[in-house]
C-alpha cells in the first residue's frame, strides 16, 4: 500500500468574504507553501468589496460591532494551536486575542469619549458625533505578524469603517489563517479584505485610489515610500496614519488616535423648546 500524499494548502487572498486566487494567477513560496501574489487589479477589487460592505457595517449598532469583535476573539482563541504551528509565538497569539477584546470594549464607549454636547450662544442643542470615514487601506507591520495585523484591522472596523490590508510579505500565513477566522465569525463579507504579496505593487494603487478615504502606513519601513504614498493620498484628502518607529512596541496599550484618526465628526444643531 503506497504512502498517502498530503494535500498541499494554497493560501489565497481574502476579498469580499471569499478566498479567490490572484486574478494574475501568480503565487510565491513561503515556508514551503504557495501564497497568492496580489496584483493591482486585486487591490481595486478589494476596494470595491470594502465599499459595498460599508453601508451595512457602518449602519450596525456599536453594540453589535462590539459583539462581533468579541466573537472574533473567541474564534481566534479556539485556533491558538494552529497559529503556534505556523510559527507565531503563543504569547503573541494570546496578546492578539486580548487586543480584539480591548477594541471590542471601545465600540460603544468611543462615541461618549470622542463626541459630546457643545456649549453655544443661543437657544440650541449643539451635538458632535463621530462617524466612520469610509474605506481604510492599511499596511500591516512585518513583525509581530499576527498582533500587528490585528492592531491595524481592529481600530478600523470597530469604528464602523471597512478595510483593505496589505499583509506582511515575509509572514503571510498567519494573515490568511486570520482571514479564515474572520470568514467563520459573524463579520459580514467585505468588511475586512486581505492582500498578500508585494506591498510595493498593491499599496501605491490603494494610496492613489479615489474611493479610499484613509491610509494607515503602520507597516511601511521605507521613509521615501511613505512620503510617496502620502503624496498620492493627498489627491482626495485621505486621513493618514503615519508609519510607526521600527522599534515600536506593539504589545503596549494602543493610543486612541488609531481609532479617532479614522473618524469624521458630524455636528448637529437642534432648537431648544421654549
Amino acid at each position: 500500500m503506497s504512502e498517502r500524499v498530503a494535500v498541499r494548502k494554497t493560501y489565497k487572498l481574502f476579498i469580499g468574504g471569499k478566498f479567490p486566487r490572484s486574478e494574475s494567477g501568480r503565487s510565491y513560496l513561503v515556508q514551503s507553501a504557495n501564497v497568492a501574489l496580489a496584483s493591482r487589479k486585486d487591490a481595486r477589487d478589494a476596494v470595491v468589496a470594502a465599499r459595498a460592505a460599508g453601508k451595512g457595517w457602518s449602519g450596525a449598532t456599536a453594540y453589535n460591532r462590539g459583539q462581533i469583535l468579541y466573537r472574533i476573539a473567541e474564534m481566534l482563541e479556539g485556533r491558538r494551536e494552529q497559529f503556534v504551528a505556523l510559527g507565531v509565538p503563543a504569547a503573541e497569539v494570546d496578546a492578539a486575542v486580548d487586543r480584539w477584546v480591548w477594541y471590542a470594549g471601545w465600540s460603544d464607549k468611543l462615541p461618549q469619549v470622542y463626541g459630546g454636547a457643545n456649549p453655544v450662544a443661543g437657544p440650541y442643542f449643539n451635538l458632535s458625533a463621530p462617524e466612520p470615514t469610509g474605506v481604510v487601506a492599511a499596511v500591516a507591520p512585518e513583525s509581530p505578524a499576527l498582533l500587528g495585523l490585528v492592531s491595524v484591522i481592529a481600530p478600523a472596523i470597530v469604528t464602523g469603517n471597512t478595510v483593505v490590508v496589505a499583509t506582511s510579505e515575509s509572514a503571510p500565513l498567519a494573515a490568511v489563517t486570520l482571514a479564515e477566522v474572520l470568514a467563520t465569525s459573524d463579520l459580514p463579507g467585505g468588511v475586512v479584505n486581505l492582500l498578500t504579496g508585494a506591498i510595493g505593487e498593491t499599496v501605491p494603487t490603494l494610496a492613489a485610489h479615489l474611493d479610499v478615504n484613509a491610509l494607515d502606513l503602520a507597516g511601511i519601513a521605507d521613509p521615501a515610500l511613505a512620503t510617496d504614498l502620502e503624496a498620492k493620498a493627498a489627491e482626495n484628502l485621505k486621513r493618514v496614519l503615519r508609519p510607526l518607529p521600527p522599534d515600536h512596541d506593539w504589545t503596549t496599550t494602543p493610543a486612541l488616535t488609531r481609532m479617532t484618526t479614522l473618524l469624521e465628526t458630524k455636528t448637529v444643531w437642534h432648537p431648544k423648546a421654549p
